[in-house]
């Protein structure tokens, strides 16, 4: 199938616009118009996971961890990304990456680890604002259902566990169209007032363009009035990390043997036990120190995740348990996720999950 019909499913379920702005998701080798036979999902992208591509003719492979993070100002197939990028576009080998904007979806990256863990009553542990803007526009009272309706298939009004939301006024609107319009009501050169409804909805950020092709499409006049606000509100779909509860309470070194049974790992640092059961969960794949301060205001008995530095653990300040299981063991579900995402809707289409362990960092 087109490569596009791939990315299109992919950021549909994680939006582009979700990812921070240091991140480089998306498509960074191929072309929306390849043609792909198979893909491979993985977390990092390495020279043995481009022999893996290469050998089981797999000509798209979808990463967590992008490719490409710095400027490249030259390609002299020096080991490494360098060396990746000249085999893959040798080889027609595309690359997509799904890093930050699917750890900013519920369920996305931590969706997954707190079902791994087993979290009920979840919800998102830092929520993101600005994801939202409000549209205003002016319609004739009989065409404002369609143009509602037209809104609401693209998108638009959905808030929560609601959808279809607007506000709308009665309201009196005047123009008068020059000799080289075309007015949908009324005369040339002539002031019409029009009795109109005012609606108002709001819209995710990433779904603007639709929404406002939708508007112009359906909307009945020639020139269509609109206002776009940017909103702070936040949504709890959108943010980092997820905080969820157990079932049970449990012992915190019951709950410690948990985590390395759960994420594969050898070893689990982690802060000053309180000898205190734990109940109240928050993780965040990846490296999650930014949110041990989250985690404590949401009274977390224990924060999860990985790359936390020596002096991140102070700030657990005998507040809540500090866990690092480390930072690929964090995210290794990943690829399960993608596989899910895609096989859901191509059922038939080849995929197969990586079997290179790409985690750098090894345990004696």
């Amino acid at each position: 199938m087109k490569l596009a019909k791939i990315t299109q499913l992919l950021e549909e379920f994680a939006p582009l616009s979700l990812q921070e702005h240091y991140d480089n998701s998306g498509l960074m080798i191929g072309n929306p118009t390849d043609e792909i036979r198979s893909a491979l999902i993985c977390i990092d992208i390495t020279e043995e996971v481009i022999d893996e591509a290469k050998s089981g003719g797999f000509n798209l492979i979808i990463s967590h961890h992008p490719l490409i993070f710095k400027e490249i100002k030259k390609l002299n197939k020096k080991p490494g990304v360098e060396q990746i990028i000249v085999d893959c576009i040798k080889n027609d080998i595309a690359i997509y990456a799904m890093h930050t904007n699917v750890d900013n979806i519920k369920s996305g990256v931590n969706g997954v680890i707190a079902d791994k863990i087993g979290l009920i009553n979840t919800s998102t542990l830092s929520e993101k604002s600005g994801l939202f803007r409000k549209l205003v526009t002016f319609c004739p009272a009989k065409n404002a259902e369609k143009l509602r309706s037209a809104l609401f298939e693209q998108g638009a009004g959905q808030q929560g566990n609601y959808d279809c939301c607007s506000f709308n006024m009665t309201g009196t609107g005047t123009f008068k169209g020059n000799d080289n319009a075309k007015p949908f009501i009324g005369e040339k050169n002539i002031r019409q007032t029009e009795q109109e409804i005012r609606i108002e909805t709001i819209y995710p950020v990433h779904k603007e363009k639709s929404i406002l092709s939708a508007l112009i499409n359906t909307h009945p006049y020639e020139e269509v009035a609109y206002d776009i606000f940017t909103l702070e509100n936040t949504y709890n779909e959108f943010g980092a990390g997820i905080i969820g509860e157990l079932n049970e309470e449990i012992g915190e070194i019951a709950f410690l043997k948990k985590l390395k049974t759960v994420f594969g790992v050898k070893i689990v640092k982690h802060s000053t036990l309180l000898n205190k059961p734990i109940k109240k969960v928050a993780v965040c794949g990846g490296s999650g120190s930014f949110l041990i301060s989250v985690a404590k205001a949401r009274e977390a008995d224990i924060f999860i995740s990985g790359d936390i530095k020596y002096h991140d653990f102070f700030e657990a300040h005998n507040k809540l348990l500090i866990a690092d299981i480390g930072h690929y063991e964090s995210e290794q579900f990943t690829k399960e996720l993608i596989h899910t995402i895609l096989i859901k809707k191509f059922p038939n289409f080849a995929l197969r999950i990586s079997e290179i362990n790409t985690n750098p960092i090894q345990y004696y």
